[in-house]
């Protein structure tokens, strides 16, 4: 089975990479002459995605005319009046779509070749077991930034945060959109459905071993920018 859709979640203000910020979406930043956002279509390319959705919210104007030219089937989708968080972002941009499973990515995640076989096992591991959330999470040993807190405890692919929480997620996740049943779009955060799944041992995590670097802050963008 195949997955044709993808979403990428630019709309946030990324006031950590303040003053850069204050004038440029994180998404356009660019790392080794690449913007983030270029990244993450290049992966999405490659995974053989054919339809892109981006949404937006701070600075959208700049979205928009960056991805105009683009010779992609995409297209950019605003939160409306108000940010929409993670969780309504994901939610707005599926009530645009006619599908029912989607890879969701996060651009502050410097997005490689790397990734593709792992994210294309984590496709199979999605369909095979028949889940409806499936998360890339990296081992804190991994990161670039060594600052990162751990988010989840892994364990036979099963995510809870009862334990060392020794993994990241790493920005990456497939999810089907039966998952929001019993949301509205407004602004709340993908955490609280993960938090409903985790009681429930229905989060899924699969590992990672790519060395995961993620634009955390201005200190990490001036040491990525030194390399």
């Amino acid at each position: 089975m195949e997955i044709n859709t993808a979403l990428i979640l630019c709309a946030g203000y990324g006031k950590r990479l303040n003053p850069i910020t204050l004038s440029k979406p994180k998404p356009l930043i660019e790392i080794n002459n690449t913007t983030l956002l270029q990244n993450t279509l290049d992966l999405v390319t490659s995974l053989g995605v054919k339809n892109i959705l981006i949404n937006s919210f701070y600075l959208s104007k700049q979205i928009e005319e960056y991805v105009a030219n683009l010779s992609l089937n995409l297209k950019v989708i605003n939160d409306g009046d108000k940010i929409l968080d993670t969780g309504g972002g994901i939610l707005n941009l599926i009530n645009h779509s006619k599908q029912n499973n989607f890879f969701v990515f996060n651009p502050d995640t410097l997005w490689n070749e790397s990734y593709i076989t792992e994210i294309q096992n984590m496709k199979k591991f999605y369909f095979k077991n028949n889940v409806r959330n499936v998360l890339l999470v990296a081992e804190k040993s991994k990161s670039f930034d060594q600052r990162m807190n751990g988010d989840f405890f892994l364990k036979d692919n099963i995510l809870n945060k009862s334990f060392d929480k020794n993994f990241i997620f790493t920005g990456c996740q497939i999810l089907n959109k039966n998952i929001f049943e019993n949301y509205k779009v407004d602004s709340f955060s993908i955490n609280k459905i993960w938090h409903e799944m985790i009681s429930k041992n229905q989060l899924y995590g699969f590992k990672s071993d790519v060395k995961f670097t993620h634009l955390t802050d201005i200190e990490i963008y001036k040491k990525l920018t030194k390399i």
